[in-house]
């Protein structure tokens, strides 16, 4: 089942997203000063792509290791309720919360997208391994293109690197709207994305999660009220 989970990054597409995105992480490393041993660490520990580069940019321009560490912090709340949301998928009256911890960590956007997509065709008393599986070899991917990336930074255009960071969020999206089945999960996308270039002019530095926020809030709202309907 390990090696059923593993085989499954073949058929996602986003694991070539995964792969362009890290190569661009492994060429913001090359440019920051960071070794490749520090590049594969973070991709290994840290792996969403976004923290990457708030955690390299801060300490790159002087911030201390205090301040970069609450940055990164803060955007990994927002992988909080994937996790909340996935991790049920997995459990069984035997499991362990240890048993968890693994897939916890493996919890971002690619692999609560395809958790979602695959867990249901995996007896839940298999879902743990098959989710080790799939994480180990979405984590092996993005190592592999930390390290081309890192090696090929000097030939790669800087308008390369921010086009191939802009796949994960892209790609995200996309599957999304395609998960979205009921009408409040389309509302909220839909109220998100049009909310977002109005919040984006007040300037807060956390333009995405009030959008997201308002528009999740009337989306439920809206759904409440049909089911009282009913």
């Amino acid at each position: 089942m390990f090696a059923l989970g593993l085989r499954s990054i073949v058929t996602s597409v986003l694991t070539y997203v995964l792969f362009a995105t890290f190569i661009g992480i492994g060429a913001l490393a090359h440019d920051t000063g960071f070794s490749l041993g520090w590049a594969l660490l973070g991709s290994a520990l840290i792996w969403a792509g976004p923290a990457q580069v708030i955690l390299m940019s801060s300490l790159h321009s002087g911030a201390t290791v205090i301040q970069a560490a609450l940055a990164v912090t803060v955007t990994a709340v927002r992988l909080m309720p994937m996790v909340v949301s996935l991790l049920p998928m997995m459990k069984t009256p035997k499991t362990k919360y240890y048993h968890l911890i693994l897939p916890a960590h493996f919890t971002a956007v690619t692999f609560w997208v395809e958790g979602f997509r695959l867990f249901p065709k995996v007896p839940r008393e298999q879902r743990i391994i098959f989710a080790n599986g799939l994480g180990t070899g979405f984590v092996s991917v993005c190592l592999i293109a930390t390290t081309i990336g890192y090696q090929t930074a000097a030939q790669l255009p800087p308008i390369f690197g921010v086009a191939v960071l802009a796949l994960t969020p892209l790609t995200f999206l996309y599957s999304t709207a395609l998960n979205a089945r009921q009408t409040a999960d389309k509302l909220a996308l839909v109220l998100g994305v049009a909310l977002y270039p109005a919040v984006a002019t007040l300037k807060t530095g956390v333009d995405i999660l009030i959008s997201g926020l308002v528009a999740g809030t009337i989306a439920y709202g809206v759904h409440v009220v049909r089911e009282r309907r009913r």
